[in-house]
């Protein structure tokens, strides 16, 4: 049974002087959208250690900086999901992570859950993403990561 808590994580890497986002691609069975690394923490593990681990387990990557922002917004709970969580359950919320990565090997991805992945544009993300909270948590890491420079 999953905790009804999410974090989602943003992988960011710098090439020359722009930033890059990596992007992956759930499954079919499990929506066929483009996010970044998503996942719930688990027994008494904190917010930080489990976006941590999500982004170990999703991508291979340990980050240089693990960022915890304050963005945080309810995803409703869907009938699909009911059987993974706590009766009575009616919303998630979701926590949001900027994880600065100095990899330049590929993620290693778990075909279970996803089954391509793209470092990205800000633009060529924003594209891919069709789940509003997950376009305004991007758009929020950008415009962080550009008040950094």
């Amino acid at each position: 049974m999953r905790i009804p808590i999410q974090v989602l994580i943003y992988p960011v890497r710098k090439i020359n002087e722009d930033w890059e986002y990596l992007m992956l691609r759930r499954v079919e069975n499990r929506g066929g959208f483009w996010q970044g690394v998503t996942g719930a923490p688990e027994n008494d593990e904190t917010l930080s250690e489990g976006a941590k681990r999500e982004l170990y387990e999703e991508t291979g990557y340990i980050p240089l900086n693990l960022i915890k922002t304050d963005i945080s917004y309810i995803i409703p709970m869907e009938d699909r999901w009911k059987e993974i969580y706590p009766e009575g359950t009616t919303e998630i919320p979701e926590y949001l992570f900027i994880a600065k990565i100095d990899e330049s090997s590929p993620p290693k991805i778990d075909p279970i859950e996803h089954n391509a992945w793209k470092w990205c544009s800000y633009e060529e993300a924003m594209n891919l993403l069709s789940l509003e909270d997950n376009k305004r948590a991007l758009e929020f890491v950008h415009t962080f990561l550009g008040k950094e420079e």
